[in-house]
């Protein structure tokens, strides 16, 4: 039973969306009907580092999904990309933890690979997608716009701005098994000049998804404001504060040596009488000034401050012993027994700030044109933990129905973390030649990094600076055709424990990361069509024995990842079509581990496939009706390829009707996830040593109202 403050908070934002319903007219006295504009507009991506040139101009890959995009596929989290684009998989994402991605066979790193405006955050937390315009997820090295980053993409959020013209807009929205979200979306401009702009953003959920033993709420309140000066100068400022209290989903595992058949999705072996909610909250503001300087010069200043709180909690099953004493340190017992820890971390604290300071414009010089970008950019990380438990608390089995005795007791350390970074970056587009173009970019990046446990040992303290450059070339061959080819670096930073029993404590580490991309894209009125050829090369660190007593943590290796993509959409009359495939050879060489060695990364699909299908129907005017479906290979579960789970299919159906009641437009969506209910096992994440599996999700069916007030 979901408590009476959960309904109440529900209750209140639904209130709110029927004052606002009822009293639109209200809020402005001129109302301009709404217009329908077909055709094709390639959207500018922030993400990219070239400012807000367009995608179709751009030498690199890369994809955008809007916010309506994600209402007509009913998404509700990140997590829900991934079958968006077939570059993107998921990665151990768990019903009410964050979320996770892979971006072409790589693991994102939730601390260095997430960006809002731009500017880097910590997607360590629930990120709610209600106030946010767009989502751009770069696909590649991300060297050049991020510093230290892991390889394979960067993912962008593209916060909701105050509009030109006045916005009223409150969605309701039901989701099985009883999930129900309200929302509103305002946006008001103020002032003799219309020079003030406030856009407010609210939500409140009670949660209970199909997953069983997983229910619980959010909430959200994000402010957005602008003053927009007469000389072109702007003030930018936003606030956004959530709330998400949740039990995360555990996760199931291979029996021995055998893949199990796909469990039941709705089961949660989360499910003790003490599990208690992961509780994810987080605030950021942020301040952005645009100063025009020359002509076609601007200078931009802009800052963020977040600040994380996280209560981390799960009953964990990790490994087992079987009754004849054998211990299963990365999987589950055979009979489907399994060792139960009790997990807490509480009161985990996470801040970061950071202050970006850049001048852009365009200039000739040499007979050349120039767009120029330079800038600094000053990160500050700061996280602090308390000590943590992680206890035995008895056998569990994966039917869900064993009952054990927490074991709540704070007997683990944890560990302190602090980073300062200063990154200067420098970018040239030089357009020559009349279609050739010559991308030259720059990241020069100084690190300060220290930890320490919560007891005061294992206290690590290293500085390091590298640069990480971006050279491409682009020919124009034809009207809004283009050919390049690009090469890049990338840079992560490691240290070896500070422990006695290693050869080399506190030694720091620089892992240079590579990659070389060829592309073709292109575009029409009625067509859009990318293809890319790529290979990433990751070094690999690893623990290698110095003897019967030392270890060294030293590189160990390489994994290199070589790929195809392709993606293409049409549109024809009342149709529009969307494909994209991705082919990847992913393979590890050069571990002191022979056994690794040609082998594959786990959770990582060789081979994936997406399809769209949308057709709007004539005999009913404003009523659309969509397919999409997923098509992945099979996975390998363990490092050694010893084991893997098959690749599966799964198709999902859409219905969107817009219409006009009482002079309000209305747009009612309606879908059915996984339609079949296919069974299946969806990833097979490798997490702590340990191999997991996650199913796919059950059939789903859900439900929004969007109302214009």
């Amino acid at each position: 039973m979901a408590s009476p403050k959960k309904h109440l908070l529900i209750r209140r934002v639904a209130w709110a969306c029927a004052i606002c319903c009822a009293g639109g007219t209200a809020f402005a006295q001129t109302r301009l009907d709404s217009v329908t504009v077909t055709g094709r507009a390639s959207p500018p991506v922030s993400v990219s580092g070239w400012g807000d040139l367009s995608l179709e101009r751009l030498p690199l890959q890369a994809s955008v999904f809007s916010a309506e995009r994600l209402q007509e596929r009913g998404a509700q989290r990140l997590a829900d990309l991934t079958g968006f684009d077939p570059a993107v998989a998921d990665a151990y994402n768990a019903e009410g933890y964050w979320d996770q991605f892979t971006v072409r066979g790589f693991v994102l790193d939730n601390r260095f690979n997430f960006r809002r405006d731009g500017l880097p955050i910590n997607a360590e937390t629930s990120i709610p997608l209600d106030n946010k315009a767009q989502i751009e997820i770069l696909k590649g090295l991300s060297g050049m716009q991020a510093g230290t980053s892991a390889p394979g993409g960067l993912v962008n959020l593209v916060v909701k701005r105050p509009t030109d013209e006045p916005l009223r807009r409150a969605s309701l929205a039901w989701r099985e098994h009883g999930s129900t979200t309200a929302a509103v979306d305002l946006s008001e401009r103020f002032g003799t000049a219309r020079e003030f702009g406030l856009r407010l953003n609210a939500a409140a959920a009670h949660l209970d998804p199909l997953v069983r033993d997983s229910e619980g709420h959010r909430r959200l309140f994000a402010l957005a404001g602008d003053w927009r000066f007469g000389n072109g100068a702007r003030l930018e400022a936003e606030i956004e504060t959530s709330h998400r209290s949740q039990p995360s989903q555990a996760g199931f595992s291979l029996l021995g040596d055998t893949v199990p058949e796909p469990a039941d999705p709705r089961l949660n072996l989360n499910n003790q009488p003490w599990s208690q909610p992961v509780v994810l909250d987080a605030d950021t503001a942020s301040l952005r000034w645009r100063q025009p300087l020359a002509p076609g010069w601007i200078f931009t200043a802009h800052g963020a401050t977040q600040r994380l709180r996280s209560d981390d909690r799960i009953a964990f099953p990790f490994g087992c012993t079987a009754s004849d004493g054998t211990y299963y340190a990365d999987r589950y017992c055979p009979d489907g027994s399994f060792d139960l820890y009790d997990f807490r971390s509480e009161n985990e604290r996470r801040r970061s700030d950071a202050l970006d300071l850049s001048v852009q414009g365009a200039a000739d010089a040499g007979g050349l044109r120039h767009m120029l970008t330079a800038g600094v950019l000053l990160h500050r990380v700061r996280n602090r933990f308390q000590r943590q438990a992680f206890n035995f608390a008895g056998t569990g089995t994966v039917d869900g129905r064993s009952v054990t005795d927490p074991a709540p007791d704070l007997t683990d350390e944890n560990t302190q973390r602090d980073e300062r970074s200063t990154e200067w970056y420098a970018r040239d587009a030089i357009a020559f030649a009349e279609r050739w173009t010559a991308w030259l970019g720059l990241r020069h990046s100084q690190l300060h990094r220290q930890s320490v446990r919560t007891d005061g040992s294992r206290q690590t303290d290293y500085r390091q600076s590298f640069t990480t450059p971006f050279a491409a070339l682009s020919w124009a061959f034809a009207p809004d055709q283009l050919a390049y080819a690009s090469w890049g670096r990338g840079v992560q930073s490691s240290v070896a424990p500070n422990r006695d029993f290693y050869t080399n404590p506190g030694e720091a580490f620089t892992l240079t990361s590579r990659q070389a991309e060829v592309g073709l894209k292109g575009s029409s009125a009625a067509f859009e069509w990318s293809l890319a050829a790529f290979q990433i090369e990751q070094p690999l660190f690893a623990d290698v024995p110095a003897d019967e007593e030392m270890l060294t943590f030293r590189p160990d290796g390489t994994q290199r990842h070589r790929g195809l993509e392709a993606q293409g959409a049409w549109r024809g009359g009342p149709w529009t079509l969307r494909a994209g495939g991705q082919w990847l050879h992913a393979r590890r060489d050069g571990s002191s581990t022979a056994a690794l060695n040609g082998k594959e990364p786990t959770n990582v699909p060789a081979r994936t496939l997406t399809l769209q299908a949308e057709h709007h129907l004539a005999a009913l005017p404003g009523l659309t009706v969509e397919a999409a479906a997923v098509v992945e290979s099979g996975r390998f579960v363990v490092p050694d390829n010893s084991v893997s789970i098959p690749g599966y299919a799964s198709l999902d159906m859409a219905a969107h009707y817009a219409t006009r009641i009482a002079a309000h437009a209305v747009t009612w969506h309606l879908g059915i996830d996984n339609l079949a209910d296919k069974r299946a096992w969806r990833e097979s994440p490798y997490q702590f040593g340990h191999a997991y599996l996650y199913p796919l999700r059950p059939r789903t069916a859900w439900l929004t109202v969007l109302v214009g007030l």
